[in-house]
């Protein structure tokens, strides 16, 4: 469910097992590795779901940023923990 009442998506198990699958295969492909630090700057949509099972799916840690921060909250955030892709 989203921010919104009434903002809601349904998806199968099966479904999200293809799309964390599809976003994992993304991430290896930028270079993401097993250690690697990513930080996730989306709102509540599915896409966030899918952003953070895949990066745990190949063992990258990730750090979710709340989307409504100014652009100099997220620098900060991406700089302290040194992360190496910012997914939006």
């Amino acid at each position: 469910e989203g921010n919104e009442p009434g903002d809601s998506t349904k998806i199968t198990y099966r479904e999200l097992l293809h799309k964390v699958c599809q976003f994992a295969n993304v991430l290896r492909s930028q270079g993401v590795r097993k250690g690697d630090r990513v930080s996730i700057y989306l709102p509540m949509i599915l896409e966030l779901v899918v952003a953070m099972l895949a990066c745990a799916r190949i063992g990258a840690l990730h750090s979710v940023v709340f989307a409504g921060f100014s652009a100099d909250s997220l620098c900060e955030r991406i700089l302290d923990c040194g992360c190496s892709l910012l997914i939006t």
